[in-house]
């Protein structure tokens, strides 16, 4: 049986449920203010194409939400998508456009590591705020990191410390890793070794596979032969669906603990709460934080409302954090200019859709909460409760690389 993904069609991203693209219009053309123009290159081509697409929601629900709230003393925001096609060629090239043409006074976006590598290196050049939703270390690393460089998701290091230390301390400790073969795969197979020492864990196997992969069976053979107790999914978006569903299939549940550090909500709405059974992992949203978070149903009602009853998954909470923060320091600062946004947002203290955050200084990483999620079962397809929350863990920066192991001084 072949797996299946949900196409998405330029219809979809133009139309129906996303009318929201047009919503702040009205705003623009009702007032003389030159707009705030935010340049967003995301993959809506290529296998993260689903979890892309409501990055771009949560992006236009915060543009909704600040033109409604009065802008920047009046001066509208707007949203510039580009398709970067999961390519750092081609994201590179419309970040340049972007700056150059459409004249964006910042960039978020961005949705594998060297993707978002490639539109730093444009952004940093051209001195314009870069706030990137996507997990990566060597981003707020140097060489790669610059003053203009800002990072809202998570990082590698420190979603495989928090997973990690909850994994290995309640469970057997022979442990493989499936990798996506890029950076993302291998940054976090480094964090979750490193968090596994303390535990003595014993990695018996490090099996890697190329991004878009669909047969994941032979791969899943070596992996059985090395006997884990725990098989860690390190990987996104079709891959994770594709290689969790290949290994349900194969039985592999019976002997091992599913554990999948960026545990994906499209990944699970695909696959199914079968495929899913008694995985394990770790996210930096989930919507039931509207049940104990003010500012989480807020964000929740709002996109919603603009999505056709839709609940964010937490790639769409990013695409809303992303955009939202920069203009968050943005009215704090009264300015646009990028000089001036870096001085609001180093440092600076919000909580916008998931409670306190902030961002630290020296690297200008978001610090901010991690959850352990697990699957819950579920009946209907429409069913979009998918997990449960076992844990939080506050924001904390003892979960981050320290600024003088990422080249800080």
């Amino acid at each position: 049986m072949k797996p299946q993904r949900r196409p998405v069609s330029r219809r979809q991203v133009l139309g129906g449920g996303f009318a929201l693209a047009t919503m702040a219009a009205p705003f623009v053309r009702a007032n003389a203010a030159v707009p705030i123009r935010i340049g967003f290159p995301v993959p809506l081509t290529g296998p993260y194409e689903q979890e892309a697409l409501d990055m771009l929601r949560g992006a236009h629900t915060a543009v909704a939400m600040f033109n409604e709230q009065g802008g920047l003393n009046g001066r509208p925001a707007e949203l510039l998508m580009r398709d970067d096609e999961l390519n750092p060629v081609r994201a590179a090239e419309v970040t340049r456009a972007l700056i150059a043409n459409d004249h964006v006074d910042f960039v978020t976006g961005g949705l594998s590591a060297s993707v978002q590598l490639a539109i730093n290196k444009v952004t940093k050049a051209a001195r314009v705020v870069f706030n990137s939703i996507s997990q990566s270390d060597a981003i707020v690393a140097m060489p790669d990191w610059s003053p203009y460089t800002f990072h809202e998701a998570l990082t590698p290091h420190t979603t495989s410390q928090v997973v990690g230390q909850y994994v290995f301390s309640r469970y057997n400790k022979r442990v493989a890793f499936l990798a996506a073969d890029y950076a993302f795969g291998a940054e976090m197979v480094r964090g979750f070794e490193a968090a596994g020492r303390p535990f003595n864990i014993d990695v018996v196997a490090t099996v890697r596979h190329p991004v878009g992969m669909t047969d994941f069976s032979p791969l899943l053979d070596q992996i059985v032969a090395a006997k884990p107790d725990i098989l860690v999914f390190c990987n996104f978006g079709d891959d994770q669906e594709f290689s969790v569903q290949q290994a349900s299939w194969l039985g592999l549940k019976k002997s091992m603990l599913f554990v999948a550090p960026l545990l994906v909500f499209d990944a699970r709405l695909d696959a199914g709460s079968e495929a899913y059974e008694g995985v394990l992992g770790g996210a930096s949203y989930y919507w039931r934080l509207e049940d104990s978070v003010p500012t989480a149903a807020a964000f929740n009602r709002k996109f919603r409302a603009l999505t056709e009853g839709r609940v964010p998954s937490d790639y769409g909470a990013l695409g809303f954090a992303g955009v939202m923060t920069v203009l968050t320091a943005a009215r704090a600062a009264g300015s646009i200019a990028s000089a001036k946004l870096i001085e609001a947002m180093r440092g600076m203290t919000f909580d916008l859709y998931k409670g306190p955050e902030h961002y630290r200084t020296c690297d200008h990483q978001a610090v901010q909460s991690v959850l352990i999620i697990s699957n819950r079962s579920t009946d209907k397809a429409n069913d979009m409760d998918v997990f449960n929350i076992v844990e939080i863990q506050p924001p904390s920066e003892q979960h981050l690389e320290s600024c003088a192991a990422l080249g800080h001084k």
